[in-house]
């Protein structure tokens, strides 16, 4: 099964990043500041951005971008200079983003999140000349004698040391566009680092466009959709999934400053809402409202999910009071600029457990230990070639070379390939459990837990044990606290091996631990 029965735009094979062959959309716009510029010409007053009462067209975007490059070249910014963005959800993030690649200089973002060491750490790896940041984040920035190549620091407000932001823009006139080769290097994301230091992931404006172009397509999405943003813009999900997929369809993004069912709901209905990339906790939290059917969200009908398995409940109750909203769960990472796979809207329900299949240009295979690739069915390690995979990571060319093969990502992720070409995501190599000898995805155990009534969401990690090496235990958020471990582990027996039934619990009502972008931090549940 493949993506032939929509409408795809033509693909071609072509040489990338020196020894790549990779399919690729035949026409594409060269780089981000084109595909910005090609939404004005379509769209010039089309709604571009609505944050709060601010709104603005796809001609005020690129006046106020081109303004603010303005800004950045006077303070001494040039194409292939680093650009840090320590910002939360807000209009002037895009904008800066926007105004970055116009300049061709390398936007580098940073989650709000992070600490001091953090943030300190990334500026002296990537070099960063310049760091726009929050005002009440001023704190969080290391001194200048900790980074000796940051020459500029501009604020959302009046902070010491720090250049307010609305001084930049009506500096002087801006300079002519950048024009970057598809290849060069647009942003760098760093990774969550779960050992040693963060990677910093190399976006290139091909691989942005790219999977920009696989949203669009596989999703449908014309200049007429909506989205919202209420994942951090600073992350691959909101960079991609949501500004610049929206530039490329030159729609509309509603920013929101973070997430929270009840004022998400109100948002969502006023805005007339057609397109959302959100983890399934928020799916779940919006169902959980009281008066979640006194919202019209008529105009919803494309929800994206990833990072977690959409519990058959939660389909079900979308399903009933949203008929029209087609559930597309979608796999990927920072490193293949997010969609690796789309799962069919239409074929969600028959294929619950499966995170869909290939994007349009990707090749996964899933390989056993010594790189071979195994039969269909069988359990490997996932590996991606394609477009919108990164050619690695900056300033680690050891790193590089250990995650990338011939173009292709060892994504560590374990899964298997159906006959027809349906992805399972099982566990991270790390998270697999080991029951003296037995493996165990915990994958499989969390999703028959999401079926209990009584279970919000739930982490399955591994106990050290003498005996058996590992054991398996699950960390569960009950809906109202009335549900036990008793209940629990018989609902798992019934569904599961005996030696897959967790055999200790952590029951409570507070959410699990998340990152930035909404996956459970299992690390620091295995540390507590």
């Amino acid at each position: 099964m493949d993506w032939s029965r929509i409408p795809l735009p033509d693909m071609r094979l072509e040489g990338r990043f020196g020894d790549r062959v990779i399919p690729a959309f035949a026409s594409r716009p060269k780089h981000i500041w084109q595909m910005v510029t090609e939404a004005e010409a379509r769209q010039p007053d089309g709604e571009a951005l609505v944050c709060g009462d601010r709104r603005m067209s796809w001609r005020e975007v690129v006046r106020d971008a081109t303004a603010i490059s303005a800004g950045l070249a006077a303070q001494g910014v040039e194409a292939g200079d680093r650009v840090a963005l320590l910002l939360g959800n807000r209009i002037e993030f895009v904008l800066t983003l926007f105004a970055a690649a116009r300049i061709g200089a390398i936007s580098v973002l940073l989650s709000i999140r992070q600490q001091k060491p953090e943030i300190a750490y990334v500026l002296n790896n990537c070099g960063a000349k310049l760091i726009y940041h929050e005002a009440d984040l001023a704190d969080r920035l290391p001194d200048a004698a900790e980074v000796p190549e940051l020459k500029v620091r501009i604020s959302t407000g009046t902070t010491a040391g720090s250049i307010p932001f609305e001084t930049l823009p009506s500096v002087q006139q801006a300079p002519p566009p950048a024009d970057p080769v598809e290849e060069d290097t647009a942003m760098i994301l760093y990774t969550s680092g779960t050992t040693g230091r963060p990677k910093g992931a190399m976006l290139a404006h091909c691989n942005i466009i790219h999977s920009s172009m696989v949203y669009e397509a596989c999703m449908q999405l014309t200049h007429r959709d909506r989205s919202i943003a209420v994942v951090p813009l600073a992350h691959v999900t909101g960079v991609v999934a949501n500004i610049t997929t929206m530039a490329r369809c030159a729609g509309t993004l509603v920013i929101e400053k973070e997430f929270k069912a009840a004022n998400y709901l109100e948002v969502a209905a006023r805005e007339r809402v057609t397109y959302t990339v959100m983890v399934p906790a928020m799916y779940n939290l919006c169902l959980l409202q009281a008066d979640f059917a006194n919202y019209d969200l008529s105009a919803w009908r494309i929800g994206g999910y990833g990072g977690a398995p959409m519990p058959v409940a939660t389909i079900e109750r979308l399903a009933k009071h949203l008929p029209g909203l087609k559930l597309m769960n979608a796999y990927g990472s920072t490193e293949t600029t997010s969609p690796s796979t789309i799962m069919p809207g239409d074929l969600t329900a028959q294929h619950i457990d499966s995170v869909g299949l290939a994007c349009p240009g990707a090749i996964i295979i899933v390989t056993d230990e010594y790189g071979h690739e195994v039969p269909r069915g069988d359990v490997g390690e996932i590996w991606i070639h394609g477009g919108s995979v990164i050619k690695g990571y900056w300033n680690n060319p050891q790193a590089t070379a250990e995650s990338f093969i011939g173009g292709f990502w060892r994504s560590g992720d374990l899964g298997t390939k159906d006959e027809q070409n349906f992805i399972r995501v099982l566990d991270r190599k790390k998270d697999m459990i080991n029951r003296g000898g037995l493996k165990i995805y915990s994958a499989e155990v969390e999703s028959v837990l999401a079926g209990h009534p009584g279970v919000a969401e739930s982490a399955v990690i591994a106990r050290p044990c003498p005996v058996l090496g590992e054991r398996v235990h699950a960390v569960v958020v009950t809906r109202d606290g009335s549900t036990g471990e008793k209940d629990l582990k018989a609902w798992c027996a019934e569904r599961l091996s005996d030696y897959k039934v967790p055999e200790t619990f952590a029951l409570g009502t507070d959410p699990l631990p998340r990152n930035a972008n909404g996956k459970v931090m299992k690390r620091t549940l295995r540390e507590a």
